[in-house]
């Protein structure tokens, strides 16, 4: 694999063009009706494709007999098919499903228990389909709101799909780059930054600033992962990341923490990344595990960020706020709490990193494991193959 393409987000751990040949007849099948159907937006994982046939809580069975825990999808934050989420969404559509232009009740039942997990100042909701759309909107809101244009990321940054998102992240360029109105700089690595993570990348954003002033262009927002999740996970030492957003805010830019990954609890020191580090976000955006799989995202943020927006905009999102999507994303909400799935997600994840690095002192090719509750992420080095017995493969 090139430099280039070790970046690019989609290139992980994918099947790409590999012959097809020495695959079980079925997968070959299903692998040419793919590439037949969709042709150079085929993307598959692993060097054998798996079909899959159904799933349970944090296990997939596929068509291959096995059964796989699921340490991979970022989507089933309450896990695979659970039985509440279910029964919300199958009582909701077979109830009422509209567009949000109505009055019913679990749109603001759902927005006021999760406005109730964010600090104060961020009491507005606003609800779309997918992470990338919620990013596009914040994107929006931040330049009317500052009247400036420019915007920071780090340097391996994935932030969704839309033309506009797709300018702040970097990873999915496999030719060329952002425009210049966006900078990158290094992630939060100590390897880059030495001991003082902190400073060393608040040092990088105010140099990011200064390049773009030197271009004409001020800074609007600096918008980040706040677990470092396509830059390789980074999410220590907690409070690295204050300094850097108080660097954008003085120069009049805003700090938009893309919750997509972290959020709901999945570093298991409460319901959102940005906790973390201490630094209240001026947007907040959500994602892929609002709904558990039912297709809800959204940002919060203040009020006057909102209105700011709404007197240049009109803005309007046909399925987001439907009662099923809602439905889906309370019933996520009440999942988590009863369930206590925060709490799991430390003591479990605690135990497991634990685990990987007393790991990593036997196995040559581990050179790092970092993050934080359920959300890890394991660095191999080159090193020696080690055998691996023939029922692990695959």
């Amino acid at each position: 694999m090139s430099a280039s393409a070790e970046k690019e987000i989609l290139a992980l751990n994918a099947f790409g063009n590999r012959d097809t040949a020495g695959l079980r007849p079925e997968v070959e099948a299903l692998v040419r009706r793919r590439r037949a159907s969709y042709g150079a937006g085929t993307v598959l994982f692993y060097e054998e494709p798996l079909k899959m046939l159904r799933a349970e809580g944090a296990t997939m069975y596929a068509s291959d007999g096995r059964a796989y825990l699921d340490f991979y999808n970022n989507v089933p934050t309450v896990g695979h098919c659970h039985p509440k989420v279910v029964e919300a969404v199958r009582r909701q559509i077979g109830e009422l499903n509209i567009h949000s232009r109505y009055l019913y009740d679990v749109a603001h039942d759902y927005a006021e228990k999760l406005l109730a997990t964010f600090p104060a100042p961020l009491s507005n909701l606003a609800l779309t389909c997918t992470g990338s759309e919620s990013n596009d909107l914040a994107l929006r809101l931040a330049r009317i709101f500052t009247g400036a244009e420019g915007v920071v990321v780090t340097e391996t940054a994935y932030h969704g799909n839309t033309a506009a998102v797709t300018e702040v992240s970097p990873s999915s360029y496999k030719r060329g780059g952002p425009p210049s109105r966006v900078r990158s700089v290094p992630a939060p690595d100590p390897r880059v930054y030495g001991d003082d993570v902190a400073a060393g990348f608040a040092a990088a954003v105010a140099a990011a600033i200064e390049a773009m002033a030197a271009d004409g262009i001020r800074p609007a927002a600096l918008l980040v992962d706040t677990i470092f999740s396509s830059d390789g996970v980074f999410a220590d030492p907690p409070g690295f990341l204050a300094p850097a957003v108080a660097v954008m805010r003085a120069a009049g830019g805003l700090y938009i923490a893309d919750e997509v990954q972290p959020g709901f609890g999945r570093t298991g020191a409460g319901m959102w990344g940005f906790s973390r580090h201490g630094a209240v976000p001026d947007i907040v955006t959500m994602g892929k595990p609002m709904g558990n799989g039912y297709p809800i995202a959204g940002l919060v943020t203040r009020p006057d960020v909102l209105t700011r927006f709404y007197e240049d905009f009109g803005y309007f999102n046909t399925f987001a706020a439907s009662p099923a999507a809602t439905a889906a994303a309370l019933a996520v909400l009440e999942a988590i709490e009863e369930d206590g799935l925060v709490e799991n997600a430390a003591s479990v994840g605690g135990r497991l990193k634990a685990g990987l690095e007393d790991l990593a002192t036997r196995r040559p090719g581990i050179s790092a494991v970092r993050g934080a509750g359920l959300y890890l992420g394991v660095e191999f080095r080159d090193a020696p193959a080690l055998p691996i017995p023939p029922r692990q493969r695959g």
